[in-house]
């Protein structure tokens, strides 16, 4: 018999307004859902932060997480509201603590990928702790870091273990920038990563069952470092580029995630993937802004109509089976772990399901990106983002490049 479900979606949040917003109101054009299972209506709420019981009720159904990465207050709310309550998280709280960068490395290298050679060097200055001298002057062996750093080759980068938001990371040209980088890192446990000469640095955000991968430029400021580039790799390190992005973030269970990769011809190299709460402004991602707020609708209204489940049980024999299978090269593996994401995020069904009970909500998504409410907000982001000697000039920017996106997509609909 069907029923009638009403579906709550949290928002957890830092200081952002732009996609919050842009969120509730994508959420608004999806209406009432009709399916085989009864009608399905979708609200959001913006959750607060406070003291809570262990038991107490949780309403939201689902939680979109910007902040819980970097408090430990909202992340310990989020496992025991998936633990006691069966909240749907779009990213595990339980894996990012856990598979943070180095754990990510390993794993990853473990499958065969291609992760720049890495080396973890013990800390500068280490955490204080009566014990240390003692265990150190025991146990600790000398290491001589010139030696590492020719071993890996300059330029190479020096980052945290567990780093995020570009903290601590330092590129190493020299001898000098070595030391100077090793001094500073204090109480921080390092990397030196080698890198490799590379033609394209990518950037692939996957939200559930969708990825997009960017042309991004580091070096550049925040608004220009996402180039609007078509077909800036080759048919081969594209569909690697997507099938990695995926890859990881079904291994670790993870939904809302972005990929770093060199990318030398048709040789791609992850070289940062543990990315929760992942950048989605629009003063950064600006034309693929509206592309990544609509997927998080699809992808949370599709995971609370069909009643998906999430599970701390990462299955990694079933990866680890394909990676000791002799039989299979590099590029049979990477298909073979594609299969495992593909059935993991249920991508076929997830696809069928929105055509099938969202048809009209891309146009709904462009008619919206076109109209005032869009102008205001992006209006509002500028103004709190950018001196007002700037400000116009930034309004345009974003504006045209949310008008090319547009013009794109009636080219395509």
């Amino acid at each position: 018999m069907a029923d009638n479900s009403r579906h709550l979606i949290g928002l957890l949040l830092g200081a952002e307004e732009d996609w919050p917003q842009a969120f509730e109101a994508l959420l608004r054009q999806v209406g009432p859902v009709k399916t085989a299972s009864g009608t399905h209506e979708f609200d959001a709420e913006r959750l607060t932060i406070e003291p809570f019981d262990l038991n107490d009720p949780v309403k939201v159904g689902l939680v979109i997480d910007r902040l819980a990465y970097w408090y430990y207050h909202p992340r310990e709310w989020l496992k025991k509201a998936a633990l006691m309550n069966g909240t749907y998280l779009l990213n595990s709280p339980f894996t990012f603590q856990s598979m943070e960068k180095h754990s990510a490395y390993c794993a990853m290298l473990r499958l065969g990928l291609k992760i720049p050679k890495t080396v973890l060097v013990p800390y500068k200055n280490p955490v204080d702790n009566v014990r240390w001298a003692y265990t150190s002057a025991k146990y600790n062996k000398t290491f001589d870091l010139d030696a590492i750093a020719e071993d890996l080759g300059y330029p190479l980068y020096m980052k945290p273990f567990d780093g995020g938001g570009w903290r601590g990371v330092s590129r190493i040209n020299n001898k000098v920038d070595l030391h100077h980088a090793y001094d500073q890192s204090g109480e921080m446990l390092m990397h030196l990563q080698a890198t490799i000469d590379y033609d394209k640095f990518a950037r692939a955000l996957s939200i559930g069952a969708e990825t997009m991968v960017m042309d991004f430029r580091p070096d550049e400021p925040m608004h220009n470092r996402y180039a609007v580039s078509h077909g800036f790799l080759s048919q081969s390190a594209g569909h690697q580029a997507v099938a990695i992005s995926r890859i990881v973030n079904a291994f670790f269970g993870w939904e809302f995630n972005s990929c770093e990769m060199l990318v030398r011809g048709d040789s791609v190299h992850p070289i940062d993937y543990a990315n929760a709460c992942p950048d989605v402004a629009v003063t950064s991602l600006h034309y693929y802004f509206p592309w990544a707020i609509s997927a998080l609708v699809k992808w949370s209204v599709f995971s609370l109509a069909t009643g998906r489940r999430s599970s701390v049980d990462l299955q990694t024999d079933k990866y680890f089976a394909i990676a000791d299978n002799p039989d299979l090269d590099y590029d049979a593996k990477i298909e073979a772990y594609l299969a495992l994401a593909d059935e993991h995020f249920d991508t076929v069904r997830y696809h069928e399901w929105c055509a099938e009970n969202l048809p009209d909500f891309d146009a709904r998504v462009r008619d919206w990106f076109s109209g005032s409410e869009f102008s205001d907000i992006l209006r509002e982001t500028v103004v709190a983002t950018y001196p007002a000697d700037e400000q116009e000039q930034f309004q345009a920017h974003f504006q045209g490049l949310i008008n090319l996106w547009l013009a794109d997509q009636a080219e395509t609909h």
